[in-house]
């Protein structure tokens, strides 16, 4: 492991160097909205390729630290959804939700629209594990509703497509809550409801 830099305290581990390149990475995404492999060696003192050693791409160290920031925005949705059972309302209140806060959580963006490459960036296994995480959280018996594991990782990835499209073009005017909610519950609600019905 290299010694150098570390504002003269190296890391034991390679799970401690980890750790540390992912917080500095939250802390510059905070304050900035995003941030670089440059801009992360530099908060630690360390080079770029020392970055590079645990995290290849900027992307991957973005990912991330999303993955580590959105802990409290999961605990906000799970009160916000909290005791809507029916699948259809939760998802469309999920989403509601979501991109709503997504201006004042520069982590959640970059968790489920990527930095650099939108396209891959929704259908990782980083945005899939938090969109499992999601609707987890949502007071809804989904086996009652005829979703399996596969069903339900489809259904996260239809949410995760649905709201990259909001990210890329939320339009022009964006919708306001209520007006995307309506939008949302006129095309999403049945398709999610359909699959308690097939």
């Amino acid at each position: 492991m290299a010694r150098r830099g570390w504002g003269g305290s190296p890391p034991d581990t390679d799970e401690e160097a980890a750790g540390r390149i992912v917080a500095a990475a939250v802390d510059l995404i905070g304050e900035r909205g995003t941030t670089s492999i440059a801009e992360v060696a530099d908060a630690l003192g360390v080079i770029r390729q020392t970055v590079y050693r645990y995290f290849p791409t900027v992307d991957a160290l973005l990912q991330a630290a999303a993955v580590q920031s959105v802990g409290g925005f999961l605990d906000r949705l799970a009160a916000h959804v909290a005791g809507i059972g029916d699948p259809a309302r939760a998802v469309v209140e999920g989403i509601v939700f979501t991109l709503d806060n997504v201006p004042r959580a520069p982590h959640l963006r970059l968790m489920l629209s990527g930095a650099h490459s939108h396209t891959e960036a929704i259908a990782s296994e980083q945005a899939m594990a938090f969109g499992m995480t999601m609707i987890g959280r949502f007071d809804v018996d989904w086996a009652a509703y005829g979703y399996d594991e596969d069903r339900l990782r489809e259904l996260v990835e239809f949410q995760l497509r649905v709201m990259q499209s909001f990210f890329i073009s939320p339009g022009d005017p964006s919708r306001t809550p209520d007006e995307l909610r309506g939008y949302l519950e006129r095309w999403v609600a049945p398709a999610v409801a359909a699959v308690a019905l097939a």
